[in-house]
């Protein structure tokens, strides 16, 4: 069985200070437990680095300004701290977890007077889904939840509450023998996985939906980039479920999932083709530090 996570050795950064691994608690009247006001990033290190940290951490401090308060650490405190956490864990390759939240000061829905609380943390974490699957494709359940209209949740902030909807659709994916699922927003048009943004390829050119309910991920980005620089078009629109049929290829993008090919979404079928791969290999290549690229 594996550890749980708050038994690990080592140590974790909070609020200034490193402290035990076992050690870095909050209080059961937390606000950022009842009430969901946190909010945190997904980064990994490669090689001692970590991938687009600047990027992360900026997001970090935009989610927060969305959620209605301040991280009282700087982008660059919050950066020196990552990096000096990886080398404290003394990790290379590694998951980073920035995460800032609301204390226990007030309970209730008002909460302008609590302390607002940073902490990190960094761990192993090799592949988010298992590595076989993810070589052949992962199989994806369309999931019964919808992203909410932006008019009704803060989509643009990467917010602890925002995932309560991509947990019920993973897990019920998961107890029908799915990796994960895809989910729609609430016009019935195709969003994203659970936890990933979603890519479809058809005669040569990349589509992807346009992130208007839901992160526009940096790894999404990355992925855009790439295929740009390899002369393949990118379509960002509206996808609506009945277009699936007609793609050849899908995948996943995201900081944990990486590039992660998709073989089916329900009732549809994809291959793993080139274009899939191709993009899958330049990410690995894009993530490695410079001067590990350099030495070869």
């Amino acid at each position: 069985m594996a550890v749980p996570f708050d038994q690990l050795d080592g140590f974790i950064w909070m609020n200034g200070s490193f402290v035990e691994w076992t050690d870095a608690r909050i209080h059961v009247l937390t606000h950022g437990l009842h009430y969901a006001s946190a909010v945190f990033e997904g980064e990994r290190a490669y090689g001692g680095e970590i991938f687009k940290l600047t990027e992360h951490t900026e997001r970090l401090h935009a989610s927060a300004t969305l959620l209605g308060f301040t991280i009282p650490y700087s982008v660059s405190e919050i950066e020196d701290a990552c990096r000096s956490l990886l080398n404290k864990q003394g990790f290379k390759d590694a998951y980073v977890r920035p995460i800032a939240w609301r204390g226990s000061e007030q309970m209730g829905v008002a909460a302008q007077n609590n302390r607002i609380n940073c902490a990190i943390a960094i761990w192993q974490w090799p592949s988010y889904f298992d590595p076989a699957q993810k070589l052949k494709g992962i199989r994806l359940d369309l999931a019964e939840w919808r992203r909410p209209d932006p008019r009704t949740a803060p989509s643009k902030s990467k917010a602890a509450g925002l995932y309560m909807i991509c947990t019920l659709s993973k897990h019920a994916a998961e107890a029908k023998g799915y990796a994960d699922a895809m989910m729609l927003d609430w016009r019935g048009q195709v969003a994203e996985a659970t936890g990933a943004n979603i890519f479809f390829v058809r005669n040569g050119v990349l589509h992807t939906p346009t992130p208007d309910c839901f992160l526009d991920g940096i790894t999404r980005r990355t992925v855009i980039g790439l295929a740009r620089d390899r002369g393949i078009d990118v379509v960002e629109r509206a996808i609506l479920p009945d277009e699936l049929e007609g793609f050849e290829q899908c995948f996943l993008s995201g900081t944990a999932a990486e590039v992660t090919p998709v073989s089916e979404v329900g009732p549809y079928r994809f291959e793993v083709g080139e274009i899939t791969t191709t993009l899958m290999n330049d990410y690995s290549a894009a993530v490695q530090p410079r001067q590990a690229i350099a030495a070869e």
